[in-house]
């Protein structure tokens, strides 16, 4: 089989099954793993798939930068931030995590809604200015400008002196391997200490994250309190997470 075939076949099984199997592959095309790691590291170097340990994953495609991801599947975050802010009681205190999508959950708060909002990201703070009655609590740190977020030791250090009954978390990709991942180290270990902090944790995933992974974990499944999410509720991703017992939520 020649290179480019290799290629689309690595690809087609990539979309159906969601994963690729270095040593299954291998044995199936009668060639060496060594050739399959060849073909998977010049897929990855294009962006077309995530490379994990014995093998490869869907890339997720919150990859690109901020104002690029503004344009990407707008109609479905606005779902998912719909149904996460009718979450937020009155007189409670929210932990609202940076991205696109929280931003969204940010505009879908009701502008009279009585509530105390904690936040990593100055976009989202700006964007609560115009709700009165929401007291916006800003954490310093270094600025991570992929996702227009504070991270690093003094944004954990901020994180660790509060708490709040919700916290709505983004993230990069959702896989039932390799759980819920992002693509920059000190932001998965900002978003896992502002997830320490709430009594509740969900997650945001519009659909085109869903099966998908980036490089980092940031949560295993059994510290969150449910997923958001307009995916085909029949999306075998998501069958499989509610059989590990994953609360789906849906966004429609």
């Amino acid at each position: 089989m020649l290179a480019a075939e290799r290629r689309d076949h690595l690809l087609d099984l990539l979309a159906r099954e969601g994963k690729i199997v270095a040593k299954d592959v291998a044995a199936d095309l009668r060639i060496s793993e060594d050739s399959v790691r060849r073909d998977l590291r010049d897929l990855a170097a294009e962006g077309l798939c995530q490379r994990v340990y014995g093998g490869a994953l869907p890339v997720s495609p919150a990859i690109a930068d901020y104002a690029a991801r503004q344009t990407l599947s707008p109609d479905g975050k606005r779902q998912v931030a719909a149904a996460a802010a009718a979450l937020v009681q009155p007189g409670s205190a929210l932990i609202l995590d940076g991205g696109t999508t929280a931003h969204a959950v940010a505009h879908a708060l009701p502008p009279g809604l009585a509530c105390t909002v904690i936040t990593h990201s100055p976009t989202i703070a700006a964007a609560l200015l115009d709700h009165p009655r929401a007291e916006v609590f800003l954490l310093g740190g270094r600025l991570f400008k992929h996702s227009a977020v504070t991270c690093g030791a003094a944004a954990v250090e901020a994180a660790q002196n509060v708490s709040a009954e919700l916290c709505l978390l983004g993230v990069a990709g959702v896989h039932p391997e390799a759980g819920l991942t992002t693509g920059d180290a000190e932001e998965a270990a900002m978003k896992r200490a502002l997830a320490a902090r709430a009594a509740d944790t969900y997650v945001l995933a519009s659909a085109e994250k869903i099966g998908t992974a980036s490089r980092f974990r940031v949560l295993p499944w059994e510290d969150i309190s449910g997923l958001i999410t307009d995916a085909d509720p029949r999306h075998p991703v998501l069958d499989q997470l509610a059989t590990r017992g994953v609360e789906i939520l849906a966004a429609d």
